[in-house]
């Protein structure tokens, strides 16, 4: 099903930038991608800030009309109670929140989320009308023991149960052993991975679901390599890391297109 969806270029800015930090930034990108006369149909464009940035990247949004989405980096399973230190979805929602990222690796790894939990947070996500960027991915020993696409396969499975198939989910294949190495997966290992997990939504949400739904890739995206990946027919967009927080070449990556035909 010939489908057109509209690449999504995402800046996860980890646990970096203050909020006044944060609007001198958003402010620099809005100015670096009007002055690339950069097309909002050609990407969309999304940052992501650390929790206690939200309400002034939400006021600084509102106020000058900026075509730049954001999200949080992570939500509560739980939507309200005794649960010191998390935020709820509801909480996001009110800042007008667009999406959420959910089982990146560093929370699988650094604070022991099971695939059980991711798949709580989704629903959580869907619960408040907020759009999950559902990360899955495979470590160095995962690749070895089990080859390409068995883990993000099974760890997608698991994060699927019982969601909404008509609601918006975007799924983002982050390598483990890519992200932060300066190695990145290569455009062929990145579009056979997206390749099983359309499959998969295909099989659980149905072929509209699948055909809708972005497969980004994270894990060394720079301005130097993401063409080759936005050339592969299931790569939608890229989850970026490191790369985000420098204005000139995150431009550079939001303006693929430019690079595509060269």
């Amino acid at each position: 099903m010939a489908v057109n969806r509209v690449p999504l270029i995402a800046g996860n800015w980890k646990m970096n930038l203050d909020h006044l930090q944060a609007i001198a930034f958003v402010q620099k990108l809005a100015w670096s991608l009007a002055d690339a006369k950069h097309a909002s149909a050609d990407a969309e464009v999304a940052v992501f800030p650390p929790f206690t940035d939200l309400r002034s990247v939400q006021t600084l949004v509102a106020a000058d009309s900026l075509p730049i989405a954001y999200g949080a980096q992570d939500l509560s399973a739980h939507d309200s109670g005794a649960y010191t230190g998390e935020v709820s979805g509801a909480f996001l929602a009110q800042l007008d929140c667009a999406y959420v990222i959910i089982g990146h690796s560093e929370r699988r790894t650094l604070h022991g989320e099971t695939d059980a939990d991711v798949n709580a947070k989704v629903l959580a996500a869907q619960r408040h009308g907020l759009v999950p960027v559902l990360c899955v991915g495979e470590t160095a020993e995962d690749l070895e023991q089990h080859g390409a696409s068995a883990v993000p396969v099974a760890q997608l499975r698991a994060a699927l149960e019982g969601v909404d198939a008509a609601k918006e989910i975007v799924v983002a294949y982050e390598p483990v052993w890519a992200i932060g190495s300066g190695q990145a997966a290569t455009p062929e290992q990145a579009e056979q991975v997206a390749a099983a997990l359309r499959g998969v939504l295909a099989e659980l949400l149905g072929d509209d679901a699948a055909a809708r739904t972005r497969i980004l890739y994270g894990g060394s995206v720079k301005a130097a390599n993401i063409a080759a990946f936005m050339r592969e027919p299931n790569v939608d967009g890229a989850l970026v890391g490191g790369a985000s927080l420098d204005i000139d070449e995150f431009s550079a990556i939001v303006r693929f297109k430019k690079h595509i035909g060269a």
